[in-house]
């Protein structure tokens, strides 16, 4: 049986700030820059579609 309705290609991902070791949970396709929330680093960019991941990726959350 063909399914209708289709599961999203996107995730929410748990990553590890790599200066300043913070997890943080950040959409895997980022529309814009994402930064630590300690430490301001940069954890990824957009590039219009899936966002670059700059960082350690701990977990997928599902």
């Amino acid at each position: 049986m063909e399914e209708l309705i289709s599961q999203p290609r996107s995730r929410f991902l748990r990553v590890k700030c790599s200066d300043c070791g913070n997890e943080q949970v950040i959409f895997g396709s980022a529309a814009s820059k994402v930064k630590c929330l300690i430490c301001g680093k940069t954890l990824a960019e957009p590039l219009g579609g899936k966002a670059r991941i700059m960082t350690k990726i701990v977990s997928v959350l599902e």
